[in-house]
């Protein structure tokens, strides 16, 4: 039975309490290094990880030469290790030394890809998860392993898996309590919208599109993919695509459909990629309403777009006339400068959302008379309305 985020870090504490070691099981980028950080957090743990899928034959069991007498760590009360400083002994080291130097504080150790790591790198560390031993170092009591794993075709109801693992050992299978962490798109959303440092964790634009489109969370990808979706969306692609987004601001490069499109298929891949691309520029066309009435290049920029997003950033900029109205010259000006960067379709499109909103013909036409920026926006979509009234005869 698969469980959202929150049951299995409910699930982990438990198995924990009870002594046992936990096998995390998800897709990749699900959030299993993620769960595993706040359970530490949750218990005031001190975490350490090592990427078993980066490990080698022998880091634990085979010394590195040449060695000096300083290469080997003696510790009171567990044993002796050689520290190799680039193995993973090194952490296991660093893991022993904090239990000396914290005797009262929980350690949490996080063997993360656990499956992905060779058959004999798993039976390196079978003396660690399964007798807390090896050589003649002994694991203290208050470290407690976690596992993690990537799905195997071996495994109930992942049968069309295609991650590249080395399925476990059947003891290890027997010595550890396994856990299916599914996608959970509401959890996920009430974790991204909390702020940090005075902002969301991830962008609206991303939450909003999910909220919309929940499934778009996570998508699985089968054995039998095609090369146009051989990438699909994770937890982690999407905070990667926040940052993207954040940055795209920074760089004022919405405007760059080719650039934004490409960044969000290589995250999520061809049909969630396109769709999200297709959803930023609806909502976010290129220009800010703050940029098109304020930015000088704005006009330019506003003519390179696309007429949907043109239509578009004017529409954001009716909507936002508690900021911007439109009866103050100078807005009313910019607006129909860019107003007249539309095509005559796009333009007929605009001066009829502003027939359809209340007063706002009967406010320009009052200020007509003292402001010159709203007279000129009046007379362009009068004249606006008579070729839309032609052309429709």
């Amino acid at each position: 039975m698969a469980l959202t985020y929150q049951a299995c870090l409910q699930a982990t504490n438990v198995i924990l309490a009870s002594g046992s070691v936990p096998t995390i099981v998800g897709e990749a980028g699900i959030g299993k290094s993620a769960l595993v950080a706040d359970l530490a957090r949750q218990r005031h743990a001190k975490l350490f990880t090592t990427v078993v899928s980066l490990v080698e034959k022998g880091d634990l069991v085979i010394p590195v030469p040449p060695l000096t007498s300083d290469s080997f760590v003696q510790t009171e009360k567990y044993g002796s290790l050689a520290d190799v400083q680039f193995g993973y002994s090194h952490t296991l080291v660093a893991m022993i030394r904090y239990a000396e130097a914290h005797p009262d504080q929980e350690i949490i150790w996080f063997l993360d890809e656990f499956n992905r790591g060779t058959q004999a790198v798993q039976s390196e560390l079978m003396n660690l998860v399964l007798q807390r031993q090896i050589n003649t170092l002994t694991l203290p009591e208050q470290v407690h392993l976690i596992l993690a794993e990537n799905p195997d075709a071996t495994m109930a109801g992942f049968e069309q898996s295609h991650y590249g693992v080395t399925p476990g050992d059947a003891a290890i299978a027997d010595r550890t309590t396994r856990l299916v962490l599914a996608a959970d798109t509401k959890t996920w959303l009430s974790w991204a919208t909390q702020p940090v440092a005075g902002e969301p964790r991830i962008v609206p634009l991303v939450t909003d599109y999910l909220a919309e489109n929940p499934a778009d969370l996570h998508v699985v990808a089968t054995a039998n993919a095609t090369a146009d979706d051989d990438l699909q969306p994770t937890p982690r692609a999407w905070e990667r695509v926040s940052q993207a987004l954040r940055e795209l601001e920074n760089q004022q490069l919405f405007n760059q459909t080719a650039v934004v499109t490409a960044i969000m298929q290589g995250n999520l891949g061809m049909t969630v990629g396109t769709a999200f691309a297709g959803y930023v520029q609806e909502k976010r066309p290129g220009l800010t309403v703050d940029q098109a009435f304020q930015d000088a290049t704005a006009p330019t920029t506003f003519k390179a777009l696309a007429p949907a997003q043109q239509q578009q950033i004017l529409r954001l900029c009716l909507a936002d006339q508690a900021d911007w109205p439109l009866t103050t010259g100078s807005n009313a000006q910019r607006f129909s400068e860019l107003l007249a960067g539309c095509p005559a379709d796009g333009q007929f499109a605009i001066a009829q959302d502003m027939a359809d909103t209340p007063n706002l013909f009967e406010q320009l036409a009052a200020a007509t008379a003292t402001t010159p920026g709203v007279a000129q926006l009046y007379q362009q979509l009068t004249a606006i309305g008579r070729r839309g009234s032609q052309i429709e005869v």
